[in-house]
């Protein structure tokens, strides 16, 4: 989507102090967009038009629908986590089930508003009867897309379900993600504590990520429920350290099989092929200049 197309346009970011949230806003604002932001409590950020919401209310989201009237939509709002507690099954249907649900109703009484909705590889691949999710998490998403795919189908909403696969990069919120609790330790001189590593994931940088996002809500007539947005390409969990490890050179190195390896964990690679036929995105990045960029940030701000 060019400059041009999107300095007219109001945009309304869910999720938008997360980390890839912060990113498209930022972008969304260069090309010239109207960025509307959201969140549940007030943030003093005058970048943007800020909201104050809570998602999980249907009268609250119909409110700021109403109020905004937007042209684009990213719902980035999420619990993520990846663990299989029981208790997590209630908090993530609320934060990311019904609150999807309240935005897909929301946007399809709206004229004209185009809706990007995240997945993530977490979710079972084929029909759900024969797909078992492997987590809450994986769960609740798995039933938001479908959910999605109804709207679309069933009532006209103009929607598409972005498939994020492992997504990194600079100022990612959340320390007790791999790659920035990695970098930190080894910034800090100190021995990362880690599973076997030989999972195999498909990484995708932020800033590949926010074009991926951009390019899906630039085609108007996407014939798939859904996109894949990763690198094409799978890498074990060991090699993203050491190649994390032989870019800062520490004195000391991460620890592989200190903690257990979890269950039911997905390997999947994103269809790249699918994806450029559809959107005419591909990732810029490579894994080792995303990853150099990465702990470049970190080292300046940690």
């Amino acid at each position: 989507m060019s400059q041009t197309e999107l300095s007219d346009k109001t945009v309304l970011v869910t999720g938008a102090t997360g980390f890839i949230g912060a990113h498209l806003c930022r972008r969304l604002k260069q090309q010239g967009a109207r960025v509307h932001a959201v969140s549940r409590h007030i943030v003093e950020n005058t970048n943007y038009q800020w909201h104050q919401a809570e998602l999980a209310n249907s009268d609250q989201v119909d409110s700021l629908f109403s109020q905004i009237k937007p042209h684009y939509v990213f719902h980035l709002a999420s619990l993520v986590k990846g663990a299989r507690d029981e208790a997590l099954v209630m908090p993530m249907c609320e934060a990311n089930l019904l609150s999807t649900l309240h935005i897909l109703s929301a946007a399809t009484k709206m004229k004209d508003c185009r809706l990007i909705l995240t997945g993530s590889l977490e979710e079972p691949e084929g029909q759900i009867s024969s797909s078992v999710p492997s987590s809450p998490y994986a769960a609740a998403k798995s039933a938001a897309s479908a959910y999605a795919r109804m709207y679309r189908e069933l009532y006209g909403l103009s929607v598409v379900t972005a498939r994020l696969f492992m997504v990194y990069g600079p100022d990612q919120k959340d320390d007790k993600k791999l790659i920035p609790y990695v970098i930190k330790s080894l910034l800090n001189n100190e021995q990362p504590n880690l599973m076997s590593g030989q999972r195999q994931i498909d990484w995708v940088y932020v800033d590949d990520v926010v074009n991926g996002y951009i390019a899906i809500a630039s085609q108007k007539e996407i014939i798939d429920h859904d996109v894949d947005i990763g690198s094409g390409e799978l890498h074990t969990v060991q090699a993203v350290v050491e190649t994390l490890t032989a870019i800062i050179q520490p004195s000391i190195q991460p620890r592989f099989g200190s903690m257990p390896d979890r269950p039911m964990e997905r390997t999947r690679v994103a269809n790249l092929s699918r994806t450029q036929a559809l959107t005419g995105w591909c990732p810029q990045y490579s894994l080792y200049s995303g990853l150099e960029r990465t702990v470049q940030w970190y080292a300046k701000n940690i």
